[in-house]
């Protein structure tokens, strides 16, 4: 079942603006960035279904890094291009602190400063859309099984 990720992102909003509410403007920044994510963590879900390609950057077929990249990008954000550059780009959170549209990044062992192979866009819980592999598609998945090699990353909030 996947979680609403919604309610997650309106309890977030709220503890961002109350406590900023006097600090002009603040509020209001808050409630942009959380916008963006609602944003991409619903952009993306448009492509599942695409094929993967390796080295893919479009609707005409994507790999997981090439597939968030396109979601930035097309909200308006300039991201790097491969997963690790892309790792190396964001602020590291918790998952506790992570937002649907933030991403996450698969790393070869649990060291979270290993190297990161596999990208997806966090959807709540545990699930996110990513491109898979040679043969598949987008799809919506838990990464569950990637136990503590998984991190997460934004750059809203």
């Amino acid at each position: 079942m996947r979680r609403n990720w919604l309610a997650k992102a309106a309890v977030a909003t709220v503890a961002l603006s109350v406590p900023m509410a006097g600090i002009a403007g603040t509020a209001q920044a808050a409630t942009r960035h959380m916008s963006f994510n609602e944003d991409a963590a619903t952009l993306v879900k448009k492509y599942e279904g695409v094929r993967y390609r390796y080295g893919g950057t479009s609707p005409a077929g994507f790999d997981c890094s090439g597939l968030t990249q396109y979601v930035y990008r097309h909200l308006g954000k300039r991201i790097q291009r491969t997963a690790e550059d892309q790792f190396l780009e964001f602020r590291r959170i918790s998952k506790k602190r992570a937002w649907g549209g933030d991403l996450v990044f698969f790393h070869v062992d649990s060291n979270p400063n290993s190297y990161v192979y596999h990208v997806g866009v966090y959807e709540g819980g545990n699930d996110m859309v990513a491109e898979t592999t040679t043969g598949s598609d987008a799809k919506w998945q838990n990464f569950s099984w990637a136990g503590d090699t998984v991190t997460f990353g934004t750059l809203t909030h």
